[in-house]
């Protein structure tokens, strides 16, 4: 019988959600997103030391390009989480990651500028898209976040599913089914949002606790999973049906949000602001771990 995860890729991107790249060669992902967090849990496996190695000896002669030899598709990579705020820095760092791929060989049709979903971030992400850059905005908890980077023409968003179930059953002390679930219901309004309105940014589900939640968004554009819950739905048998189409939509008319009404939205949806500071907070953090580790390579 067909696995689920099978069926899952004939009606979804499927993405690996990982630095991993023992478990991206051996799951074949389309795509594969990273971040600082991501990163420095590589740093611990055999194969990633190996690459680290390479990519600081590149480093002292004048990096994850690896990942690329990979997958056919895209690689998601991080600009700095506490440049979050700043437009301009932000604009700055992804042109130099940009360069830094291509000195290697790897054009810009590869690769996705990440960027935290702030008024800042969402700016900087509108002027490089105007350059050909494509971004991916992340830590995304609310359809405000979702409807400024359709006005920006952002190419893909990723709206965070996990870590929304987080803080309601925290908050409420209740368990949720993968229907109820509040992460699950915040991509499933944004996918429809976007359909219905004909906006053409790409709805990327992430940050997942468990298979029920990719389940119950099967048929969203792209969802990207770690390989633990990937492995989990290549064993799983039985039917998948699509939970998202759309040719299948009803959603609110179209919503345009200045930087006073984005800003008020965020601050009134507390889950959303609690979760984005929260988010860059711990981006932030391992940022600067992976800078030690990469000064103390350097220095040896």
């Amino acid at each position: 019988m067909t696995s689920k995860l099978d069926q899952l890729r004939s009606m979804t991107t499927v993405v690996a959600d990982t630095g991993d790249i023992e478990a991206v060669a051996r799951l074949k992902p389309v795509d594969c997103t990273t971040n600082p967090t991501i990163v420095l849990k590589a740093l611990g496996t055999e194969m990633f030391a190996d690459v680290f190695k390479e990519a600081i000896t590149w480093g002292k002669a004048k990096g994850g390009a690896e990942l690329t030899k990979l997958v056919p598709g895209r690689v998601s990579t991080e600009v700095d989480a506490d440049l979050s705020f700043n437009t301009e820095a932000s604009i700055d760092k992804a042109h130099k990651i940009i360069a830094g791929y291509k000195e290697r060989g790897i054009e810009k049709d590869r690769i996705l500028i990440k960027l935290a979903s702030t008024w800042e971030g969402i700016r900087a992400a509108e002027v490089l898209q105007k350059e050909g850059i494509d971004c991916n905005l992340t830590l995304l908890f609310s359809k405000a976040q979702a409807i400024a980077c359709a006005e920006a023409k952002v190419f893909l968003i990723s709206p965070f599913v996990g870590r929304i179930l987080d803080w309601y059953k925290k908050s409420t002390g209740e368990d949720y089914t993968s229907e109820t679930d509040p992460g699950v219901v915040s991509v499933r309004e944004i996918y429809n949002y976007y359909k219905a309105n004909g906006i053409n940014t790409i709805v990327m589900g992430a940050s997942f606790r468990n298979v029920g939640e990719i389940e119950a968004l099967a048929g969203c554009d792209r969802l990207t999973i770690s390989p633990a819950l990937l492995e989990e739905l290549e064993k799983a048998t039985g039917d998948l049906p699509r939970r998202l189409s759309s040719s299948e939509t009803t959603a609110d008319p179209l919503v345009s949000l200045d930087e006073k009404a984005f800003r008020w939205a965020l601050n009134e949806d507390a889950m959303a602001t609690e979760k984005l500071a929260e988010g860059i907070r711990g981006f932030a953090k391992d940022l600067g771990t992976l800078r030690v580790q990469v000064g103390k390579a350097l220095a040896a």
